[in-house]
C-alpha cells in the first residue's frame, strides 16, 4: 500500500510559550494532517534534550521531554493560572526556540503546578507509578534530582559513594531529596497523560505515529549511572571507546558523538534484557519507530575516548542477526505489523545490506543524496525499491529549498534536469513530487518543505552545536488550503490515506 506522511516535531509547533507542546496546536496540526489524506505523523525522540539541546543527547531514552507539557492544560487542570503563565518572558520569538530560557524560566512553573497536583490523591498518578515505568522512573527521578543539586554537574564528576552507587549514599540520597524526587516523578505522568491523549487522538483519526529511537544514550544519562555494566566503561566508569562515524566526503574529521557504546557480549548473555524493555517502551509511545543508525548493529565505529576527531576510529562488529531477531520478538509481542523503519543511511557495506534483508525491515532514500553525478545512484528515484521509506531530506539534511541554494552548482542542476524542477511550480514542491510519484511504499516530507522554507529552518547540522533544534512554525501556517494542495498531490501519486 502506497502511503505518505510528514516529519514534524513537537517543539516546532506553533506556541506562545516558546516552544511546541502537546496541547491545542498538536491536535490541530493531527487535524490538518487527516485533511491532507496522510498516514503517517513522524516525530523526532520525545526523551529530555541534554547537552546542546539535542534529542539525541538525553538524560534519559525513556523520560519525556518537560518541555513538552502544555501549560494551557496545565492550566486547564487548575494546576497554574493564565497571570502565572503570561509573567514568563520566553525571550523568543515566534519561529524559534530560545531552550536556554527554557531551561531557567519552565521549570519554575513546572514546580507551581507539581506542588499543587500533590495535595491531592490522585488514583491516576498512583496507578501510574505502580505500571511499567517503575524500572526506570525511580533512577531517573533520582538522577535528576541529584543533578540539580550537583549545580547540573554530570554523574561522572559527583562524589565517589554516588558516581558508584553505592547502596548508603542512594539510601540516604533518597530520603534527602523525596520532595525533588516526587517533582521528577509527577513531571513525568503529566507527560504520559498529555502524550497518551494527543496519540489516541491522532490515532482515532487514522493517523500513525511514528518515533525515533537513537542507537545510542547519552554518557551523562540516568540509562549510563544506573546501569553502566550494559556499556563499555572501564573500572572508573569511563567510556573505553565512544561512537561517531569515520571522516567521508561531507566531514573531514568524521562525526564524535561521544557516545559510550555498548558492551554487546554481555547484553547478548542476557537476551538483550535493556534493549527489550527500552523497545517496549517505545512501542507502548509510538505506533512504529525508526531505529537511527541501523548500521551500527553489524558493525559500529569505537572512537577512543579522549579523542578530539573522529579520525583515529576502527570498525568493531555489532550484535548482527541475534539481536535483530529480539528486535523481531518485540515488535511481535505488541501484535503489530511493519512496526521498524530502519535508518540505513551513510556508509554501507556488504554486510549492513545483507542484514537489512534479512531483518526484513524497510531501510530509507534520501533525495538530497540523488545528484551527485549524471548517472545517479541508488537515491534517485527511479530506483527505489517498493519496501523503502524516502524523503526530500531528514532533519539532518537542509530543507528543499535551502538545498537548492545550498548545494553545488552540478548537483542542482542535475537535479532541475533529472526532476524537471520549475520556479513555477515550486522547487520544494517539485522535490516533494518525486518522492510521492517514486516506487516507495511510503513518502514522508518535512513540515518546512510544506512552507517552502529555506535554510533558517533547517533542524540540524551534524557535528554542529548552539545552532540546531530551534526552529518553529508561525501560527496559522498550516491552513485548510494548504491542506487541500497536500490531499490534492497525495491523492494524485496513489498515497491518499483511506
Amino acid at each position: 500500500m502506497r502511503t505518505a506522511g510528514v516529519l514534524m516535531h513537537i517543539t516546532s509547533l506553533p506556541s506562545p510559550y516558546g516552544i511546541g507542546t502537546m496541547g491545542a496546536a498538536a491536535f490541530e496540526f493531527a487535524d490538518f494532517l487527516k485533511k491532507g489524506g496522510q498516514k503517517y505523523w513522524q516525530v523526532l525522540p520525545l526523551c529530555p534534550t541534554g547537552y546542546g539541546d539535542s534529542p539525541y543527547q538525553s538524560f534519559s531514552t525513556f523520560a519525556g521531554n518537560p518541555y513538552l507539557i502544555d501549560l494551557d492544560l496545565l492550566k486547564k487542570d487548575k494546576l497554574l493560572t493564565q497571570k502565572e503563565i503570561d509573567a514568563v518572558d520566553w525571550e523568543s520569538g515566534p519561529s524559534e526556540v530560545n531552550f536556554e530560557a527554557m531551561y531557567y524560566k519552565r521549570f519554575k512553573l513546572l514546580k507551581k503546578a507539581v506542588n499543587r497536583f500533590l495535595k491531592k490523591d490522585d488514583e491516576e498518578y498512583l496507578s501510574f507509578l505502580k505500571a511499567d515505568p517503575s524500572f526506570w522512573l525511580e533512577d531517573y527521578a533520582l538522577f535528576m534530582a541529584l543533578k540539580d543539586a550537583h549545580g547540573g554537574r554530570p554523574w561522572y564528576e559527583w562524589e565517589e559513594d554516588l558516581r558508584l552507587r553505592k547502596k548508603a549514599a542512594i539510601a540516604a540520597a533518597k530520603k534527602k531529596y523525596e520532595k525533588e524526587i516526587g517533582f521528577w516523578k509527577v513531571l513525568q505522568f503529566f507527560f504520559k497523560r498529555q502524550w497518551s491523549a494527543l496519540k489516541k487522538y491522532a490515532n482515532d483519526n487514522g493517523i500513525l505515529i511514528i518515533g525515533d529511537v537513537p542507537i545510542y544514550v547519552a554518557y551523562d544519562s540516568a540509562d549510563v549511572w544506573a546501569s553502566p555494566k550494559e556499556f563499555q566503561l572501564d573500572k572508573k566508569l569511563c567510556p573505553t571507546e565512544v561512537a561517531g562515524c569515520p571522516p567521508d566526503a561531507f566531514t573531514a574529521d568524521g562525526q564524535l558523538w561521544g557516545n559510550p557504546l555498548y558492551d554487546w557480549e554481555k547484553m547478548k548473555k542476557e537476551n538483550f534484557s535493556w534493549w527489550r524493555k527500552r523497545m517496549a517502551h517505545c512501542f507502548d509511545l509510538f505506533d512504529m519507530v525508526r531505529i537511527d543508525h541501523f548500521r551500527g548493529f553489524s558493525g559500529y565505529y569505537a572512537i577512543p575516548f579522549g579523542d578530539k576527531t573522529a579520525r583515529n576510529g576502527r570498525w568493531r562488529e555489532g550484535p548482527g542477526l541475534d539481536f535483530i531477531k529480539m528486535l523481531g520478538e518485540c515488535v511481535d509481542a505488541k501484535g503489530i505489523k511493519n512496526g521498524i523503519i530502519a535508518e540505513d543511511l551513510g556508509f554501507l557495506t556488504a554486510d549492513v545490506r545483507r542484514l537489512l534483508k534479512k531483518s526484513g525491515y524497510p531501510g530509507m532514500k534520501v533525495l538530497e543524496f540523488a545528484f551527485g553525478t549524471r548517472e545517479g545512484n541508488e537515491y534517485r528515484p527511479y530506483r527505489y525499491p517498493a519496501k523503502c521509506v524516502v524523503y526530500v531530506g531528514t532533519h539532518d539534511n537542509d530543507t528543499a529549498c535551502g538545498w537548492m541554494k545550498t548545494a553545488s552548482v552540478t548537483d542542482r542542476k542535475i537535479a532541475r534536469e533529472a526532476l524537471n524542477l520549475t520556479r513555477a511550480e515550486g522547487y520544494a514542491w517539485g522535490m516533494m513530487r518525486a518522492i510521492w510519484d517514486s516506487p516507495a511504499d511510503t513518502a514522508i516530507v518535512q513540515a518546512q518543505d510544506l512552507l517552502e522554507l529555506g535554510s533558517e529552518a533547517r533542524m540540524n547540522i551534524p557535528s554542529t552545536t548552539g545552532c540546531n533544534w530551534t526552529w518553529r512554525a508561525l501560527p496559522g501556517v498550516f491552513t485548510d488550503e494548504l491542506a487541500e494542495k497536500l490531499r490534492s498531490k497525495t491523492e494524485l501519486y496513489g498515497r491518499l490515506n483511506p
